[in-house]
């Protein structure tokens, strides 16, 4: 699923405002240390004044002029450091600024080979819009480590609960190093689809490309494309994505109406996930027999031997919060 022109073009014009907007906020703080500290510009000025004087040297045959000129830029350097450090103004603080510092806010990087590539946080925002990432934007928003509570959970619920948000924080602090798997099983309402917001919203942050689907809108997806001829080419750019993304997650796996196709089409994506290191997060009501019975023995091998299982159980915690918010109001 390609890109149209328009959303392309929406993407690159995006990079356009934050450059222009770094700039404009990189001129605003030299304009202030210009203010603050006269002899900071001066130093500045003489810059393009060596610069000059060493090139008229370089014509004149004068093979040291090159190397004298990177001398005084570097001391020029030090004692403007520490003009600033005198007039406590932060490191850093007339460096270039960037909110992606991978491809300095073009949305490309260039690969060892040479290549141009589109970096990871131009990938999200086409992710963004060829999937409808406002579900899971809206989710992250409400479901975050910082709204994480233990007050709805007691005793082995609590531990289960506990062990999954360690095993969480695990993940994302070792993503993508460790290309491990998570799937999250139990009863409804426990914490399972909070833990892989939180999880996703993290990586998000990070930059990684994350595509979040419920169970039933990924394989409503995968078979609108599978038997619709003429979205051949669509199909082959989904799977590409699919497979390709740093973390898939899938929510409420077992909501879908099961069949062969959606048998095969979950086996191909877990294993072609596994054969690229890709990282997968599950996440179901299901039991792991129920598992064992619903799907294939491949499945089922697949799950309990490459993922990390996390059960959790407990009261529906939904429930609770509704009825906790009725007695307030009451």
């Amino acid at each position: 699923m390609a890109l149209s022109n328009s959303q392309y073009e929406s993407i690159i014009k995006g990079y356009e405002r934050i450059r222009d907007a770094n700039r404009a906020l990189e001129e605003s703080r030299r304009e202030e240390v210009f203010r603050s500290i006269p002899e900071y510009r001066r130093l500045s000025d003489s810059v393009c004044t060596l610069s000059a004087a060493c090139a008229r040297r370089m014509l004149d045959g004068d093979e040291g002029a090159l190397a004298e000129l990177h001398r005084r830029l570097e001391e020029i350097a030090a004692n403007q450091k520490k003009l600033l450090e005198e007039h406590g103004f932060p490191a850093g603080y007339l460096e270039p600024s960037y909110r992606c510092s991978a491809c300095r806010d073009t949305g490309y990087v260039t690969t060892p080979e040479g290549l141009k590539e589109k970096c990871s946080c131009f990938r999200q925002q086409e992710i963004s819009l060829l999937y409808a990432q406002s579900n899971i934007q809206d989710m992250i928003a409400r479901e975050n480590f910082s709204t994480l509570s233990y007050s709805f959970y007691q005793g082995e619920d609590l531990h289960h609960f506990q062990a999954a948000v360690e095993i969480s924080r695990k993940f994302i602090r070792d993503f993508p190093e460790s290309s491990a798997n998570l799937f999250f099983y139990g009863t409804v309402g426990t914490g399972k689809s909070f833990l892989s917001g939180c999880i996703a919203g993290e990586l998000l942050q990070q930059g990684r490309s994350v595509i979040y689907f419920s169970a039933s809108g990924l394989f409503d997806t995968l078979a609108r494309y599978s038997f619709d001829i003429r979205a051949k080419e669509s199909l082959q750019d989904f799977y590409e994505d699919l497979y390709n993304c740093e973390l898939l997650i899938i929510d409420d796996l077992g909501t879908e109406i099961t069949n062969n196709f959606v048998t095969s089409q979950l086996f191909s994506c877990l294993n072609e996930r596994f054969l690229r290191s890709r990282s997968t997060l599950i996440s179901t009501n299901i039991s792991l027999e129920e598992l064992r019975d619903r799907y294939s023995d491949r499945i089922f091998s697949r799950i309990t031997s490459c993922f990390t299982l996390c059960k959790l159980t407990g009261p529906d915690i939904r429930i609770l919060k509704k009825r906790l918010a009725n007695a307030s109001v009451s």
